[in-house]
């Protein structure tokens, strides 16, 4: 009885072992000359299983390529339809979701933001433009443009409001950068 429990106990304590361990414990010593030659042509003959199992899958594998080819499909193309899929997934993903309405939310409320930046500024132009100190500047600007065309020459418009002034001044520059006084000389020398 005690050989029987010995045995059991030897057993249990196998079992429970690494596996590393039992993989390089020496059970050749145990086996019979039989049950070794019997395992030596097992093992012939999962390698050479092994070793058709690999043609077979090597050969599918050029099988599927040779298919790819046919139909067009190359590498390029399945990382764009992967690339397409995982970000449909994440896409698809409660975070990305939450993620999109914050960010969507919180645009509005910057585009809210600086629509009344905007409006506040314009305010605030409107208000100078119609200040006492711009309309001081606005009178000074106009008697010095005036002043000036009439020592330059040109005609005199009689004052007028600040874009009619800066207007006639631009069209007269307009003219003379044009070729104004060459093209005046010129249509002399023609007649």
């Amino acid at each position: 009885m005690e050989a029987q429990a010995q045995g059991l106990l030897e057993t249990e304590a196998l079992q429970g072992r690494d596996d590393d361990t039992v993989a390089s414990a020496d059970f050749s010593s145990m086996l019979s000359e039989e049950e070794r030659e019997e395992l030596k042509a097992e093992l012939v003959q999962l390698e050479d299983e092994i070793a058709t199992l690999r043609q077979v899958l090597s050969a599918k594998e050029r099988h599927l390529v040779e298919i790819k080819q046919k139909l067009g499909m190359n590498l390029m193309n399945e990382l764009k339809q992967n690339f397409s899929r995982s970000w449909y997934d994440v896409q698809t993903t409660t975070a990305y979701k939450k993620t999109h309405e914050t960010l969507s939310h919180a645009g509005q409320k910057a585009t809210a933001a600086f629509s009344n930046v905007g409006t506040a500024i314009s305010k605030k132009f409107g208000d100078m433009r119609n200040s006492p100190t711009f309309k001081s500047f606005e009178e000074r600007v106009e008697t010095t443009v005036t002043s000036l065309k009439t020592k330059v020459g040109g005609a005199n418009h009689g004052g007028g409001s600040f874009e009619e002034v800066l207007s006639s001044t631009a069209h007269a520059s307009a003219q003379s950068s044009g070729g104004g006084p060459r093209r005046a000389e010129e249509e002399e020398l023609h007649c």
